[in-house]
């Protein structure tokens, strides 16, 4: 049976057809609030008819004013924790993970087998980083923000511990930060460069961080991310500088097709 399972974001709406438990085909669009139309432009981007499917599940974005059916076919409605839980238990191949679903804010969930549920979060995410790279770079593009990041050198607007107190302390080098932007006190100018990578690690320490603790407080060993921030490369470096300096085992995962792990997990909601 081909499922349909969409995620309406904030800031984009993501797609997959599932058959038989495997994702065939997925598409990233905008397509503005949950409506049957934008249901319609999720299959005409995924080239596929509603008398082609099975079921169509949702999730995300007000999903809950969505229509009962569409063109005939229930349409199941699946909280969004839920299906990100699920997706991202069944796209890394673990039986329970600390899910950190990293998105335009960023959710964590405990998932174990088919249950999940919202456990934390953070209101930094993806639009977070692209809301202070308006004001500072003059960009909302999350492509040049990553661009710039990868140019840069957080240090040019970070204040470290070797700045702060004369080197590393515990397990953390000298060239920790210590305080985000805390450069900018003193007056410099610091490039375009810099401040996007000041940006990156900024938002992504903090998801980091905050995952490191709820992982601990849930009593889950395993962190996966998912959702579409981790698509930018230099997020993807913030994380992994946390996960060396606190010397995280196991490694967090990242798996493939992880900004599509909510769309994935609503289908496998819808039986």
């Amino acid at each position: 049976m081909l499922k349909l399972g969409v995620d309406f974001g904030l800031s984009n709406t993501d797609g997959v057809l599932v058959e038989n438990n495997t994702i065939v085909a997925n598409r990233m669009i905008e397509t503005g609030p949950a409506s049957a139309e934008a249901l319609d432009a999720v299959l005409q981007s995924l080239g596929v008819r509603s008398a082609e499917l099975g079921a169509i599940a949702s999730t995300g974005g007000l999903s809950r004013y969505l229509p009962d059916t569409f063109e005939g076919l229930p349409i199941h409605k699946i909280g969004e924790a839920q299906a990100a839980g699920r997706g991202a238990l069944a796209l890394s191949g673990l039986s329970e993970a600390l899910v950190v679903s990293a998105g335009t804010g960023t959710a964590m969930i405990a998932a174990r087998g088919n249950e999940a549920w919202h456990f934390t979060g953070s209101a930094v995410g993806g639009g977070t980083l692209l809301g202070l790279s308006q004001l500072l770079l003059g960009t909302t593009d999350p492509l040049e923000v990553a661009r710039l990041a990868a140019l840069g050198n957080p240090s040019g607007v970070d204040s470290t511990l070797v700045d702060v107190i004369g080197g590393g302390i515990g397990h953390l080098p000298p060239d920790a930060t210590a305080v985000n932007f805390g450069r900018l006190v003193d007056g410099i100018s610091p490039s375009r460069e810099d401040l996007a990578a000041g940006l990156v690690t900024l938002v992504g320490q903090v998801i980091a961080m905050v995952a490191i603790n709820a992982a601990k407080a849930a009593g889950l060993p395993q962190i996966v991310i998912v959702g579409h921030l981790p698509d930018l490369e230099p997020i993807r470096q913030a994380f992994e500088r946390v996960w060396y300096f606190y010397q995280i085992e196991p490694r967090p995962l990242i798996p493939v097709l992880a900004g599509w792990a909510t769309a994935y997990g609503a289908a496998l909601c819808a039986g």
